[in-house]
């Protein structure tokens, strides 16, 4: 039985190492392939012991260091700030319908649950947006638009709080004389630290990654994100491509490098963050699963 035990740990061991190496290796092709020759890139391919290396795509991107640098504090400040009221937002919805005793409870979950279904579409949500609320150029047209409160989010909270806060323990301080606001912020919150850290890194992820709302209602480069300024250099190296009319001077802008340092530079920086919420991240998922 301890053999058989041994076998499968070691079985088990080796799954997830491979599962781990496929993750993983894709990512350190990325990274070197971005450091890799443009030349050695065409003629040997993708390769993890390039023949070459070179820093002419991160040459190319960072000759406007400013604007790269500026792009960064401004995607930063977003993720941050929108993520913080995303949150807030989510749990006074989700805390609520949570609650068996609220008024017209039914009223509120199908509102939640009707804006999953329908929307009103591109058109009317970017006039409404522009000639309504007139976030057009503001840095309100990277927070608000899709990404400020999701249903989504509102139902995993409410969901986790019904599953692992018993009513025992609220009503338990109700009769110590805790109000609603108390009862929310001293004892669900404290003890849904897992879902609030999930929900974190998916908003923030979302906001990071959001490039759709800089492109409709920004114009102003000084307010480009880094996901902005990073597609546009996409977009200018592709027209820079068709303008060529000899090999030599593509051979002079490394392409297929310039692709890859794009994608390293704008998922650096989740990368860095995402160790700190995973143990809580993979608690939350592992909660909702067992107990949702």
């Amino acid at each position: 039985m301890v053999e058989k035990n041994k076998g499968f740990q070691i079985a088990a061991h080796i799954v997830m190492i491979l599962l781990t190496l496929f993750c993983l290796l894709p990512f350190v092709l990325l990274v070197i392939s971005s450091l890799t020759d443009e030349t050695t890139l065409i003629r040997n391919g993708y390769s993890f012991f390039p023949q070459q290396i070179s820093l002419d795509a991160y040459r190319y991107l960072l000759v406007d260091s400013t604007s790269i640098v500026r792009g960064y504090g401004i995607s930063a400040l977003v993720t941050v700030v929108g993520t913080v009221i995303n949150l807030l937002l989510t749990v006074m919805f989700a805390y609520p319908l949570s609650r068996k005793d609220l008024p017209k409870r039914n009223f509120f979950s199908f509102f939640l649950f009707f804006t999953m279904l329908f929307n009103g579409g591109l058109v009317p949500t970017y006039i409404m947006w522009t000639n309504t609320f007139h976030i057009k150029n503001t840095l309100f047209a990277l927070l608000v638009p899709g990404l400020l409160m999701g249903a989504f989010n509102v139902i995993m909270m409410r969901t986790y709080i019904n599953a692992n806060i018993p009513d025992a323990v609220i009503e338990a301080s109700r009769i110590d004389g805790a109000g609603e606001f108390r009862v929310l912020f001293q004892v669900v919150l404290p003890m849904s630290l897992p879902i609030l850290a999930t929900l974190a890194l998916l908003s923030g992820l979302a906001y990071w990654n959001d490039w759709l709302n800089g492109l409709y209602y920004i114009t102003d480069t000084r307010l480009y994100n880094i996901q902005v300024i990073l597609n546009r250099m996409l977009t200018k190296t592709e027209m820079m491509k068709q303008a060529a009319t000899t090999g030599a001077s593509m051979g002079r802008m490394p392409e297929i490098g310039i692709k890859m340092a794009v994608a390293v530079l704008g998922a650096l920086p989740i990368l860095v963050v995402y160790p700190f919420f995973q143990r809580y991240f993979v608690k939350g998922i592992a909660i909702g699963a067992v107990k949702g």
